[in-house]
């Protein structure tokens, strides 16, 4: 019962980390100084992806499945959870690009935002001459 609790937990704190890398930069519309936390979780979220760096939730949960007596997840949470269920597996590259296209949107829109409402001056009503 606790390692399903576990497990179950590691899985939702891992649909949580996946919706913040995809979403998370969308925070620093309103508040610029989330850009950093969301850059360096993005950045190591990119890091499992391309350099295949170990995610602490996947191990955690793959501990609890087989501590549980279940099967180990054979490719890892992203193969298990969303290849083939969210988005057919022959469109795995189209997935990543259009999660990597709205973290730059979002970046893009923080710094905007950021340049527009910090150092830059207000536009200037006309003065009108008497």
């Amino acid at each position: 019962m606790g390692y399903q609790i576990i497990g179950d937990t590691a899985m939702l704190l891992h649909f949580g980390f996946l919706a913040y890398v995809m979403f998370g930069g969308f925070l620093g519309w309103k508040w610029p100084k989330a850009f950093w936390p969301h850059l360096i979780i993005a950045a190591y979220g990119l890091g499992i992806v391309l350099i295949d760096w170990p995610c602490l939730l996947t191990e955690i949960e793959e501990w609890a499945r087989v501590s549980n007596g279940g099967a180990p997840m054979p490719n890892g949470f992203i193969d298990h959870y969303l290849t083939g269920v969210i988005y057919p597996r022959e469109h795995l590259l189209t997935s990543r690009i259009v999660i990597g296209a709205v973290v730059a949107v979002s970046w893009a829109g923080t710094a905007w935002r950021a340049a527009h409402r910090g150092g830059a001056a207000p536009v200037a009503a006309p003065v009108k001459k008497p």
